[in-house]
C-alpha cells in the first residue's frame, strides 16, 4: 500500500496516501468512507486489509454495499452510568477468570479508555448562587461508593481515565480537551499520522464529527469488546449526504438546523446509515453551528452526523487551547491525505437530502419526540386539548395562581446546546434585555443552568452577562447532563402538588435532545427542546398556551406589553458579547480548577487486581450474566412463551429506565429492606451496578402499554401457566423455574434512544431469547446480539398490537447455526392456545456481519471476551 512522508515543523511523519490507494474513486468517496479506508490499512491481515479496501473503493460505484470491514478505533469514551455497569461487568470477569486459575490482571484494555462523571449531576438545589456547590456535595453523598468504584479501576485498569465529578459533560470534554481530530502512532519505529476516530458509550458521541473527528456511539457491550480485542466489525454504511447551501438568517440558530435535519431524515426512515454534510452552507457555520446538528446525530436514527475538517475545525482547536503545532500538523495533514473539506466537492452518497440554510426559522420539537418540529406560535395549538384557565391553590395561608399549562421546568442543559459558548451569550443577553424592562419569571418555573463545560462560568463572567441570568433564576446548578438525562430534580412543592391533584398539566422546556413521556420528569409527560435564549423566553412567559413570536411575554415597568422580537439578540450583539468572552486559556484553567476538586481526592479505593464486593452493598453486586457460557449447539429449535406484546416506539427509556426511583415500586421494596431511605433512593442511572434492582425497574415505565395485560397495569404481564397478572421480572422468574422460555414482541422502532446496554442486558435476565419487532434502533439492536438475544425483524404489516396474542400462545424458533447469515431468513411457527391455530412467520435476523453470528452462538461478547482469555492463557502456559 501507498506510503507517504510529510515534513511538519522539523519532523518528519509517515501516513498512507489515501489518493493513491483509492485512485479514481477518492474524489468520489464521502469523507467518513475515506477515513474508514485509512482505518482499514492497519489490519494486520493482509487478506481481510485487502478484501475492505476493495469493497470500499467499488462503494463509489453504486452507493451501497453489504460487505463487512474491520474497524480498530484509536479511543473508547464513557460517562459513568454507562462505566458503572462495564466496571461491574469486568471485575466479574476478573473474578471468572481468577476461578479459572487465569491471572485477572490479563484483563486489561486494549486501547485508552476515557470516562466521565456527568449522568449522575442532581438539581435538588436551584435558583441560589450556592446551588452548584451544593448539588455537587449531593451528588457525592450518593455516589461516593460508585465513584470509588471508578477510583479502584484508575489503579487496576490500565488505559482508565476518569474525568471526576464537575468537568463536564462527557461529549464537551471530548471537544475540549480529549479530541486530537489527527493523532501520532509508533509504527514498527516510524512516526506516522492518522486520524483520531472512537467508540462511545453514549447515542451521542457524534458530536465530535462536528470536530472532524469520526466516532459514533454504542452499547456498553459493544465498547466492553473492543477494548479486550473483540473486533469491531461493520458493514459498509450506507453515507446519506445532506446537502447545505445558503447560511441561517439573523435570528435563526443553530439548533433549528438541528431539529429541523432530525424531522427530514426520520421522515426519510434514516436507521443507522452514516451521515455526512457538504456542499457550501457548510462553510458559513462555525464549529459551534455544527454541534447541534452533529449531537442529535440519534435523533435522527443515524450512526454519524460527520462535517470534514476545514479552517473553522483549526479556529476551534486553537479557542481551546490546543498548541500552535498541533493546529499546524492537523492541517497539514488533512490536506496531504485528502481529508480537507472542499465545499465545491460532489462526493457519491447513497442519498441526497438538501436544505437552504436561509429557509430555515425558529423552531422547537415535541411534546414527546424530537423529530416533531414545530414553529413556536404552533406550540398553543398541541396544547389546546389542555383547558387554559388559571387555577388557585391553596398552599398554607397564601394563594398561588398557577396555569394549567404552567412551564414547570425551564432548563438550559445538555451538551447539544450549551457547548457552544455562543448559545449561552444569547440566552444571556435576552436575559439582559429581560431584566432591564422589569420582567421576571414566575415562582412555579424551576430554572437551571448547566453548562457542558465548566469554562463557561469563566466566559459569561468575563463578559458581564452570567449576573443577568442569575437576576431570572438561571444560576449555575452543575456542569453535567442534569435535566436533559432526567435528573432534573424535584419540581417546586406546590406545581408537584398540583400535578397529584390533577389541577394542572404542566410543560417543560429544555435546551437537550431528547423529550420522551417522563423522560425530563416523571410527572411531566409534555416536553419542549429549544434553544437556551428560547428556554429563556419561555421561563419569563411562565407558561406554554402562547404564541411567543407574538403574544406579549410580560409588561415592563410602565405597563407597556413586552415581546420577543423586544428581548431577542441580534447576531453582532452576540459576536460582540463573544469577543468579550473567549480567552484560548479558559479551557485549560478551568479544567485544572475542576480537576482538583477535593470531594474526589479525598475519596479511598481499592488497590487490587480483584475488586472486594461487600455483599450488603446496595449498588455494587456480581451481575449473574457474566460467566463462560458454553456454546450453543449448531441446530436451535426452541418453544417460546410471550412475555410482552409492545407496540410501536418503545425507548430505552421504557425498557430500563434511568430516573427517580418510585417509593411505591419493587426496586424501592428491594432497596428499603436493606436500610435505604425511602425518601431519597437515588435514580436508576446510579444502581446499575446493581442488577437486582435494575431487574424489578425493567418495563415498569408508566406510559408503556403491553397488550397481553388486560388489566393495563404497569410493570405487569400475564404469567401463561396460571393466567395470573404479575409484576415482569416476577413473572420471567417463573417461567425460568420452569424452563419455559420466553420472547418479547414489539412494534416500529424498537429501543430507539439512549444506548444504555441495560436494556439488553436486563431483556437476558429476564430469560428472553429473542426479540421479535417490526424494526430496530441500530444500538439495542447491537446489545441484543452482545448478550446473545437473537434481533427477529417481523413481516411487513404484521402489527403484534393487532394480533390478539395470548401469554399462553407459543412461537416455535427453528434454525441451524451453519446456516445463519446476516439478514438472512429465520422461519418462526405462531401456535395459538385458544384456537390452536398455527400461522408460519418468516423472520429476518437482523445481525450485519458474520462476526455477530458467531456472538449469538457463544452466547454474547462477554462469554467471547472470558472464553478467548482463557483459551490464550491455558495455551501459553
Amino acid at each position: 500500500m501507498s506510503v507517504a512522508s510529510i515534513e511538519i515543523t522539523g519532523k518528519s511523519y509517515k501516513y498512507y496516501d489515501l489518493k493513491s490507494i483509492a485512485g479514481d474513486a477518492f474524489e468520489k468517496m464521502p469523507h467518513v468512507h475515506r477515513i474508514l479506508l485509512e482505518n482499514v490499512l492497519h489490519e494486520p491481515d493482509t487478506a481481510l486489509r485487502d478484501k475492505a479496501v476493495a469493497a470500499l473503493i467499488n462503494w463509489t460505484k453504486t452507493g451501497s454495499g453489504k460487505e463487512a470491514i474491520p474497524f480498530a478505533p484509536t479511543r473508547i469514551l464513557m460517562h459513568d452510568t454507562t462505566c458503572g455497569p462495564a466496571l461491574t461487568d469486568i471485575a466479574a470477569m476478573r473474578d471468572v477468570l481468577s476461578e479459572n486459575g487465569v491471572d485477572p490482571a490479563l484483563l486489561n484494555p486494549c486501547v485508552p479508555v476515557a470516562t466521565s462523571t456527568d449522568h449522575s449531576a442532581p438539581v435538588d438545589y436551584f435558583g441560589t448562587s450556592d446551588a452548584l456547590d451544593r448539588n455537587l456535595k449531593r451528588e457525592f453523598d450518593r455516589n461516593s461508593e460508585r465513584y470509588q468504584f471508578m477510583k479502584w479501576a484508575t489503579k487496576a485498569v490500565d488505559g482508565f481515565r476518569v474525568f471526576p465529578p464537575g468537568t463536564g459533560i462527557m461529549h464537551t470534554i471530548n471537544m475540549e480537551r480529549v479530541a486530537t481530530v489527527v493523532s501520532k502512532k509508533t509504527i514498527e519505529n516510524q512516526d506516522w499520522l492518522i486520524p483520531d476516530t472512537l467508540i462511545g458509550t453514549d447515542s451521542h458521541t457524534p458530536m465530535v464529527n462536528s470536530l472532524g473527528v469520526l466516532g459514533w456511539g454504542v452499547g456498553g457491550l459493544e465498547a466492553e469488546g473492543a477494548m479486550f480485542g473483540v473486533s469491531v466489525n461493520i458493514r459498509i454504511p450506507d453515507v446519506l449526504g445532506v446537502r447545505l447551501t445558503g447560511s441561517l438568517r439573523e435570528g435563526v440558530t443553530a439548533t433549528d438546523l438541528a431539529l429541523r435535519v432530525t424531522e427530514i431524515l426520520r421522515q426519510a426512515g434514516c436507521s443507522g446509515e452514516f451521515v455526512e454534510y457538504y456542499g457550501p452552507g457548510v462553510a458559513s457555520l462555525t464549529l459551534g453551528d455544527r454541534g447541534p446538528a452533529a449531537n442529535m446525530t440519534p435523533e435522527y436514527g443515524a450512526s454519524t452526523g460527520y462535517f470534514p475538517i476545514d479552517a473553522h475545525t483549526i479556529n476551534y482547536l486553537r479557542e481551546t487551547g490546543r498548541t500552535n503545532e498541533h493546529c499546524v500538523l492537523v492541517e497539514a495533514y488533512a490536506k496531504a491525505a485528502g481529508l480537507w473539506f472542499d465545499p465545491a466537492s460532489e462526493p457519491r452518497y447513497t442519498k441526497v437530502f438538501e436544505i437552504d440554510l436561509s429557509k430555515l426559522e425558529l423552531s422547537i420539537a415535541g411534546p414527546t419526540r424530537p423529530q416533531d418540529r414545530l414553529s413556536p406560535s404552533s406550540l398553543a395549538s398541541v396544547l389546546q386539548k389542555v383547558d387554559v384557565a388559571d387555577v388557585s391553590l391553596k398552599v398554607g395561608s397564601t394563594a398561588v395562581g398557577i396555569p394549567q399549562d404552567a412551564v414547570a421546568i425551564a432548563a438550559i442543559t445538555s451538551c447539544t446546546n450549551t457547548t457552544d459558548t455562543g448559545f449561552l451569550i444569547a440566552a444571556a443577553l435576552l436575559a439582559r434585555k429581560a431584566v432591564a424592562k422589569g420582567l421576571r419569571v414566575p415562582s412555579w418555573v424551576k430554572t437551571s443552568i448547566a453548562p457542558g463545560s465548566p469554562a463557561a462560568f469563566l466566559r459569561l463572567t468575563r463578559a458581564g452577562l452570567l449576573t443577568d441570568l442569575e437576576a431570572l433564576g438561571f444560576f449555575i446548578v452543575g456542569y453535567g447532563c442534569t435535566t436533559c438525562i432526567g435528573n432534573s430534580g424535584p419540581l417546586v412543592p406546590e406545581v408537584s402538588a398540583a400535578i397529584i391533584k390533577g389541577a394542572i398539566h404542566p410543560i417543560a422546556v429544555l435546551s437537550g435532545n431528547r423529550n420522551f413521556p417522563g423522560r425530563v420528569h416523571a410527572q411531566i409527560d409534555s416536553s419542549f427542546l429549544m434553544s437556551p435564549a428560547l428556554v429563556v423566553a419561555y421561563a419569563i412567559a411562565g407558561r406554554g398556551n402562547i404564541d411567543i413570536q407574538k403574544d406579549p411575554l410580560g409588561v415592563d415597568g410602565q405597563g407597556r406589553d413586552v415581546h420577543l422580537s423586544d428581548l431577542w439578540p441580534t447576531d453582532k450583539e452576540i459576536q460582540d458579547a463573544l469577543f468579550l468572552a473567549m480567552a484560548e486559556d479558559d479551557v485549560a484553567e478551568a479544567a485544572k480548577k475542576a480537576d482538583a476538586n477535593e470531594l474526589w481526592a479525598n475519596l479511598t479505593a481499592p488497590n487490587a487486581a480483584l475488586f472486594p464486593w461487600d455483599n450488603a452493598s446496595t449498588y455494587l453486586r456480581r451481575p449473574p450474566f457474566v460467566a463462560i457460557s458454553p456454546a450453543e449447539e449448531n441446530d436451535v429449535d426452541v418453544s417460546c412463551n410471550p412475555l410482552l406484546v409492545l407496540g410501536d416506539d418503545v425507548t430505552t427509556d421504557h425498557i430500563s429506565p434511568a430516573g427517580s426511583i418510585p417509593t411505591d415500586s419493587d426496586a424501592a421494596k428491594w432497596l428499603v429492606e436493606r436500610g435505604e431511605n425511602p425518601n431519597d433512593l437515588n435514580v436508576y442511572s446510579s444502581r446499575r451496578g446493581n442488577w437486582e434492582v435494575m431487574l424489578r425497574g425493567l418495563f415498569t415505565n408508566k406510559n408503556l402499554i403491553n397488550y397481553l395485560n388486560a388489566k393495563k397495569s404497569v410493570g405487569k404481564t400475564v404469567f401463561a401457566s396460571t393466567g395470573e397478572t404479575l409484576p415482569v421480572w416476577i413473572a420471567a422468574s417463573r417461567y425460568q423455574e420452569e424452563k419455559l422460555p420466553v420472547i418479547i414482541i414489539a412494534g416500529e422502532r424498537y429501543g430507539t434512544g439512549s444506548s444504555r446496554d441495560w436494556a439488553a442486558k436486563g431483556t437476558e435476565l429476564l430469560g428472553a431469547r429473542a426479540v421479535l419487532a417490526n424494526s430496530f434502533e441500530r444500538i439495542h439492536r447491537t446489545n441484543l446480539v452482545g448478550m446473545g438475544i437473537l434481533p427477529l425483524r417481523l413481516p411487513d404489516g404484521w402489527k403484534a398490537s393487532e394480533q390478539k396474542i395470548d401469554a399462553r400462545d407459543k412461537f416455535v424458533i427453528r434454525y441451524n447455526f451453519n446456516d445463519l447469515s446476516p439478514r438472512c431468513i429465520v422461519p418462526v411457527e405462531w401456535q395459538r392456545a385458544q384456537n390452536e391455530a398455527v400461522s408460519h412467520l418468516d423472520l429476518t435476523l437482523m445481525v450485519d456481519t458474520a462476526h455477530e453470528i458467531t456472538l449469538l452462538k457463544n452466547g454474547g461478547i462477554i462469554s467471547t471476551i472470558l472464553t478467548e482469555i482463557s483459551r490464550n492463557s491455558h495455551s501459553s502456559s
